[in-house]
């Protein structure tokens, strides 16, 4: 999807314009994947635009640079104020945001440690992530010949660049084979999650999702969908799911900052449920777009610019 630019680009606690926001071809980021970032949605509700769980996203930004050892040189507070004197200043009403904390300029090498941490974010305009018919008809996906890393190789609770090399060749693959996403299996061959989204299937009456042991990253969306299905009464559990209770759910969705709640239509070529949205995945997505479309948050998620 390409860019639409907007006017300015935060870099380092300064506004640059958008085509000025450069870094130096030797910086360490570009040579090794030291980049943790985040995906944040800001939306145009009838109540006032508003950022959605922008605290839980900034902290998990900091936990993500923790894990690496990157200390970030702002505080949380002070970069949550940043993306809203962005979307302000940028005059956007609905945006995608995208905090960035990387290892700069200074010298190259596995040892990052000489290495500036340098903070970037950058907003756009971002439609429907999987497709402007993806909340209603659902979407085909296949299940992925690229595993999820394994446990105490890349950890997969931080939101790290160098983890979407590995879910590049998944979306590379799915698409290539007439899929829009691909499902990932963890290292034990359990369902793990998408190129860039969390899972949830329904089976049998209870709402099930992977738990952050199949190398799964924390979902802030996926969060929000468990708090709101547990609010509806619904048994919600986080456990394994083999590869072959989602070809015989009554339904399958994929959750994220992005993708929002997708419902799944068929994987592999095999249809799930009635070949679209489900009940339950529609109530969800009703309780979902309550919040963000109408601005109706009992929980303390949106914050208005």
């Amino acid at each position: 999807m390409a860019f639409e630019k907007v006017d300015k680009i935060w870099m380092n606690g300064q506004f640059v314009n958008w085509d000025d926001a450069k870094i130096h071809v030797l910086s360490h980021v570009v040579h090794y994947g030291s980049s943790l970032f985040e995906g944040v949605r800001c939306y145009n509700t009838k109540k006032g635009t508003a950022v959605f769980r922008l605290a839980e996203h900034t902290k998990r930004l900091f936990d993500s640079c923790k894990i690496y050892k990157m200390k970030i040189p702002y505080t949380p507070e002070q970069l949550n104020q940043a993306q809203l004197e962005l979307i302000r200043i940028n005059k956007m009403d609905s945006c995608y945001i995208r905090p960035l904390v990387y290892r700069g300029y200074n010298a190259l090498g596995v040892d990052p440690s000489s290495c500036p941490i340098d903070v970037a974010i950058a907003i756009w305009r971002w439609g429907k992530y999987l497709g402007a018919d993806a909340l209603d008809k659902g979407v085909d996906v296949c299940v992925s010949s690229w595993n999820r890393m394994a446990s105490n190789t890349f950890p997969a609770m931080a939101k790290a660049g160098a983890n979407y090399m590995n879910s590049q060749l998944i979306k590379l693959e799915a698409i290539q084979n007439g899929y829009v996403e691909g499902i990932a299996l963890d290292h034990n061959g359990m369902v793990s999650e998408g190129s860039g989204e969390n899972i949830f299937v329904y089976f049998e009456g209870c709402l099930l999702t992977p738990p952050y042991n199949a190398s799964i990253l924390p979902g802030i969306t996926r969060k929000t969908v468990i708090t709101l299905a547990r609010e509806m009464g619904m048994d919600v559990w986080e456990r394994n799911i083999p590869r072959e209770m989602l070809y015989i759910a009554d339904e399958v969705f994929l959750t994220g900052s992005a993708a929002e709640i997708t419902p799944i239509r068929s994987i592999d070529r095999i249809q799930i449920g009635e070949g679209m949205a489900g009940p339950i995945t529609r109530k969800l997505q009703q309780a979902f777009f309550d919040v963000i479309e109408n601005g109706n948050d009992k929980h303390g998620w949106l914050t208005f610019v």
